[in-house]
């Protein structure tokens, strides 16, 4: 008893700091806890504003020290050393714009400028019974690609227009008898080499295909892309359906030929027989049937290297033409007759019967001009009467049809002339191009 009156006898500290302590009745009980004091009951504190926010000065950041000689300097401090070093001021000069790409509209599409003897001729209406005269002087030349031209085409539609398709990537557009600018559009859609480029029949619209894997529909007018055929090789050639323009078909180096639908964008057939190279494709007039010339030199089976096909049954009619151990890099439906020539590499030209079985001539060739490795193309005349062929000598050889015999020869270029095609209306005006760069237009 005595420890516990010590314990609890003892001033508590509440006593201590002046709060009177609770009242306790000694019961004589054995003594307990006592209970623990109510704490304080709440009252609201009135409001008092905060104390103003002190006003904060930017500070300069303090400058980097230079680097010690000696130290390794991390990329992220010489790029702030290279920000801090560099002018704040509104007064500092600004970079120089980014120059803007070259629009591909240069000149006039339209023939309002053109020579008037040109003018005549293209309204009227062609004749096919006669010629008047063959090619013999040169009308233009044509100098703005940069590498070699692979191809030229003639606009069915509008007659002043050719287009070319070149090694640097362009698909080039020319007002030819233009008395002012004759480059009218130079259009950059492909991304790489340009190998063919073809003309719509009824419209201003071109067609061109690459080593880009792609065939582009561009509208000649405003230079515009409209549509893209995306393909899993190299184009190598294309060619519109005569009797349906809404159609064209492809060959690549893969060996692959696609009939497209220029509405829907989706290749509608496909003919597969294990191919090498497309070198060449050619419709017949009425668009049933077309022939393919194929590179067979690595195969050394020359059993495929021109096949007739039928289109709608998407076989083949014939695939033993030719048996020569030679390629062929074009190949030609005469416009009339029921033949088709087709240039070999054994430096020479032969005809063909354009009904089954497809027989060679065997007693008629066209000779004289050189191939030897080269994609020398041929092309009849309005007419039919005269064929005209390049050659590696950088010359263009003019043979009569009937007789195989070589008419004229015009030296074009310094080198190899790999492209001729003849005008569709005028008759004695023949296009020419080749691995120099130009393109020359006889008359």
């Amino acid at each position: 008893m005595d420890l516990l009156s010590a314990a609890y006898g003892t001033t508590s500290e509440d006593e201590a700091d002046g709060t009177p302590a609770s009242n306790w009745v000694d019961t004589g009980l054995p003594s307990v806890a006592p209970p623990p004091p109510k704490r304080p009951r709440w009252g609201p504190t009135p409001y008092q504003p905060p104390p103003p926010l002190p006003t904060l000065q930017p500070q300069p950041a303090p400058p980097l020290a230079a680097p010690v000689s000696g130290r390794y300097v991390s990329k992220r401090e010489r790029a702030l050393l290279t920000a801090l070093q560099a002018p704040t001021d509104s007064e500092a000069p600004l970079p120089p714009p980014m120059a803007p790409e070259s629009s591909p509209v240069l000149g006039s599409l339209t023939d309002s400028n053109i020579r008037p003897d040109i003018l005549r001729s293209l309204r009227c209406q062609p004749k096919s019974g006669s010629t008047n005269s063959l090619p013999l002087k040169l009308s233009v030349s044509l100098t703005s690609h940069t590498k070699a031209v692979n191809c030229v085409d003639w606009s069915p539609s509008h007659g002043h227009l050719l287009a070319s398709a070149g090694m640097d990537h362009t698909v080039h557009i020319w007002n030819v008898w233009n008395n002012g600018n004759t480059s009218a559009r130079v259009l950059k859609h492909h991304t790489a080499a340009v190998k063919d480029v073809r003309w719509s029949y009824h419209q201003p619209v071109l067609l061109s295909g690459g080593f880009d894997c792609s065939s582009r529909l561009v509208d000649a007018e405003v230079g515009k892309e409209i549509r893209v055929f995306k393909e899993d090789q190299p184009v190598e050639v294309i060619k519109f359906n005569p009797s349906n323009s809404n159609l064209f078909l492809s060959g690549g180096s893969k060996g692959s030929l696609r009939l497209w639908d220029i509405r829907t964008g989706l290749a509608t057939k496909e003919f597969n027989r294990s191919l090498s190279t497309i070198l060449d494709l050619e419709f017949s007039a009425d668009g049933k049937q077309f022939i393919s010339s194929t590179d067979t030199t690595r195969s050394n089976v020359s059993e495929n290297t021109i096949i007739v096909w039928d289109i709608l049954r998407q076989v083949p009619l014939s695939n033993q033409i030719y048996t020569e151990a030679f390629t062929c890099p074009c190949v030609r439906y005469h416009p009339y007759e029921a033949s088709f020539v087709a240039q070999s590499n054994g430096n020479y030209i032969a005809i063909f019967s354009a009904r089954p079985p497809f027989k060679l001539n065997r007693y008629t060739r066209f000779e004289g001009h050189g191939v030897w490795g080269f994609p020398i193309k041929c092309s009849f005349s309005l007419s039919g009467r005269e064929l005209a062929s390049g050659s590696s000598d950088g010359s263009i050889y003019l043979y009569d049809y009937k007789s195989s015999k070589l008419l004229r020869k015009i030296e074009a270029f310094k080198e190899a002339c790999t492209y001729v095609a003849y005008h569709p209306v005028i008759p004695n005006v023949i296009a020419s191009c080749g691995w120099t760069g130009e393109i020359s237009v006889f008359e």
